[in-house]
């Protein structure tokens, strides 16, 4: 067994919910103002100067904004970041040729704010393990006589105990649409066992094939992301009849799309895991995707119309994150490696060419006369990066089995990942 700091989130429900519920309240819809204020603000300055400000840029505009002193500092700051960060992701979008992309919308229900989640970082929170309490700070225009904190008190999970952790980074106070619950963010040391193996293993995230992975045993598997995609299309068309954007039934619609792909990421992670610890795998390379959305000049990357649409719907940072955390329970090793020029360069001689990838799904090298599935070779470039150049898996391998990999489908009926002919459609 070794010892590892790893990052956890923590539910909690709020016992005395009676007594802080309009406080919190009155915080979440601080959060929506302050949101539509930013959005407002950020729109003004796209038509006059064609810029979107970044957060800090929005936050110095704002900060002597009475409706930013509504809230906690660090709070303000934390949701005029997210405002940034989902126009970023629009204006990506739309550079990508998604025509149907819209810009964040501003967070109104009629003539209502809705709940938004605040965010209490490092100085907006004061934590009481033993008596099961946390102070969230309120903004300097929502305190009271009386008071300027919310005292929650929680309850955990039994076997979580905020106590035993190493710190708390975060909390967020979530309204789950009925009522408000507490998220701890925190860092905590844990006994994870010794790896499985010594074996290694890499994987090549990509749009068609969600996960393609290639064994140091000389086997693959690829895991296609038919379901999603259809999911994409079934709600995507739900949602796009609908009058109004913020209808409980839009909502209802976006949860339990949300829902379903969080099933799909938990358990394409969990069952990747578990093949690996059957194969004895120590480590696991996957490539590193930032910067995706960008060529080698930093412009925009054009990968059609569908690739386009589906390249901002790929929650790849999402999945390496769960595929990491379940990972290190295992004792296995997860490396982001930087995945440039794995695509084109044959995994057997090392030839590097672009005209080497002749189709989607198919590699084929002039050089040494391979042929293999595209995504196989990328995740065989991949495992091998982190490999010493000495290392005897990185050395002569038979080139058969790069064309032959397994395919795993999401099957409907029982949940769970199965070989492709045992899965129900």
């Amino acid at each position: 067994m070794a010892k590892k700091i790893v990052t956890r989130t923590y539910k909690a429900s709020i016992q005395n919910r009676s007594q802080v519920a309009d406080d919190l309240d009155a915080l979440g819809f601080a959060a929506s103002k302050l949101w539509n204020i930013g959005r407002w603000t950020s729109a003004r300055i796209w038509d006059e100067i064609g810029h979107i400000p970044e957060h800090d840029e929005l936050t110095s505009y704002l900060k002597s904004h009475e409706r930013y002193d509504d809230l906690h500092s660090q709070s303000s700051q934390r949701v005029l970041q997210e405002l940034a960060e989902a126009f970023r992701s629009w204006y990506g979008k739309r550079q990508n040729g998604d025509t149907r992309a819209n810009p964040p919308g501003y967070r109104k229900r009629g003539d209502e704010h809705p709940r938004s989640t605040i965010t209490f970082k490092n100085a907006g929170f004061k934590l009481d393990t033993k008596h099961d309490h946390v102070r969230l700070s309120k903004g300097d225009n929502t305190k009271d006589y009386w008071a300027d904190f919310i005292l929650c008190e929680y309850q955990t999970r039994p076997d979580v105990d905020l106590g035993d952790v190493t710190s708390v980074q975060q909390v967020r106070a979530v309204w789950t649409g009925h009522e408000w619950e507490l998220h701890f963010v925190c860092k905590r040391e844990l006994d994870v066992p010794d790896a499985p193996g010594e074996q290694t293993a890499g994987i090549d995230l990509g749009i068609c094939t969600f996960a393609t992975l290639a064994y140091e045993d000389e086997t693959a598997e690829l895991y296609p992301l038919d379901c999603l995609k259809e999911d994409g299309y079934y709600f995507g068309k739900r949602i796009a009849r609908s009058d109004d954007s913020t209808s409980t039934r839009v909502e209802r619609l976006h949860r339990k799309w949300s829902n379903r792909r969080t099933h799909y990421f938990h358990t394409l992670a969990k069952h990747i895991v578990d093949r690996c610890v059957e194969k004895g795998i120590g480590q696991i390379a996957i490539g590193d995707l930032e910067g995706v959305r960008e060529d080698e000049a930093g412009e925009a990357k054009n990968w059609g119309p569908h690739g386009n649409l589906d390249l901002h719907g790929w929650a790849f940072d999402r999945f390496t994150n769960l595929l990491t955390y379940k990972a290190e329970m295992h004792g296995i090793a997860v490396e982001q490696v930087d995945e440039r020029g794995t695509s084109r360069t044959c995994s057997c001689c090392g030839r590097e060419d672009d005209s080497n990838r002749v189709e989607r799904g198919l590699y084929v090298c002039d050089e040494c006369d391979l042929v293999a599935n595209a995504d196989v070779n990328g995740a065989e470039n991949i495992r091998k990066v982190p490999l010493n150049p000495a290392d005897s898996s990185s050395g002569d391998r038979s080139n058969g089995w790069l064309a032959q990999p397994s395919v795993y489908q999401f099957d409907q009926t029982s949940g769970v990942f199965t070989p492709r002919e045992q899965a129900t459609p």
